[in-house]
């Protein structure tokens, strides 16, 4: 089935640039929702999606009332929601695999959702901004293609991507909106900071700097995080980076080096540091078994004890 955009069927664009000529009211939601004000959400509702996850749920969820995710510069946030079950899905992209990503996410709120009978898929799209090496704007269109190619009519409500997503700063392009949040109550989408961004904050971050894939790491039916079992081979080689400037690890541990957020390079080295004092992931998942958390009762991330 076809992206609906203003209820009707589209062709897909072939570019973001091509959109915004066929659909200029996007023009206008993307400024309105730059404009929405910075929300810094409270940990003791929130589940923190990092890069290259994603985590789904519903309005019925006692534990998590927001989903959102943050330090997003050419990667781009990916929110699909069901209007009748309310189901909703969060993740972040970074266009590793988009083709076979997309699909997820949609059987993510798809099963979810079987109860109602009526509603539809909206999408909402943030990120990206018009960086010089296009990574963004490849991003854009890799994730416009793959909704327009699913099976399900799927509604695009709010596009702040690329181009539309981009301020010049001193000469500089860069993002304006870099993490959202989603109310997994309400529906309701806005521009969003994150004071914290666990559990397991730094074994996620390992699995993705090892070249993990696209995961989801939230069991709503248990009001679980699962993490892994992730695998990677001890590599001391990474080392190196630790002794290496700012500049050297910004120029080429990011795709967009002028614009990262400044804690990036403590974030790289942390995650570098975690991976040499973990050569082996094993031992990190006792008999295969993945890291679970859950929330206690006063509301943060806690271990759960497996059965």
């Amino acid at each position: 089935m076809p992206l609906v955009i203003q209820n009707r069927g589209v062709e897909c664009p072939s570019s973001t640039a091509e959109l915004l000529v066929r659909y200029p009211h996007f023009q206008g939601t993307a400024s309105a929702f730059r404009s929405k004000p910075l929300v810094d959400v409270d940990p003791k509702c929130l589940l923190y999606v990092q890069q290259r996850e994603f985590a789904a749920t519903t309005p019925a969820d006692k534990f998590v009332s927001v989903i959102g995710s943050g330090d997003a510069t050419t990667c781009h946030l990916v929110v699909l929601r069901h209007t009748g079950s309310g189901a909703v899905c969060l993740a972040h992209c970074d266009g590793s695999s988009t083709r076979s990503e997309v699909p997820l996410f949609v059987k993510a709120v798809t099963s979810l959702s079987n109860l109602s009978k009526e509603g539809r898929f909206e999408l909402h799209l943030v990120g990206g901004f018009d960086d010089e090496t296009k990574t963004s704007h490849e991003l854009s269109h890799d994730l416009l293609v793959a909704f327009h190619n699913q099976r399900e009519e799927i509604h695009l409500e709010t596009c702040c991507i690329t181009e539309m997503n981009d301020a010049v700063v001193d000469g500089t392009h860069r993002p304006i909106v870099r993490g959202i949040g989603v109310n997994t109550k309400t529906g309701d989408l806005f521009p969003a900071s994150f004071a914290h961004k666990g559990p397991a904050e730094e074994l996620r971050s390992a699995r993705t700097f090892t070249g993990g894939q696209m995961a989801e790491i939230y069991d709503s039916s248990q009001a679980l995080v699962k993490i892994g079992p992730c695998t990677w081979s001890p590599n001391l080689d990474i080392a190196f980076w630790l002794s290496q400037s700012d500049d050297i690890i910004l120029k080429y541990l990011s795709t967009s080096p002028m614009v990262e957020p400044p804690h990036f390079v403590h974030h790289m080295k942390s995650t570098i540091r975690f991976l040499l004092e973990h050569p082996d992931s094993d031992s990190l998942f006792p008999g295969g078994q993945p890291q679970l958390f859950h929330k206690s009762e006063e509301g943060d991330w806690e271990k759960a004890i497996q059965s």
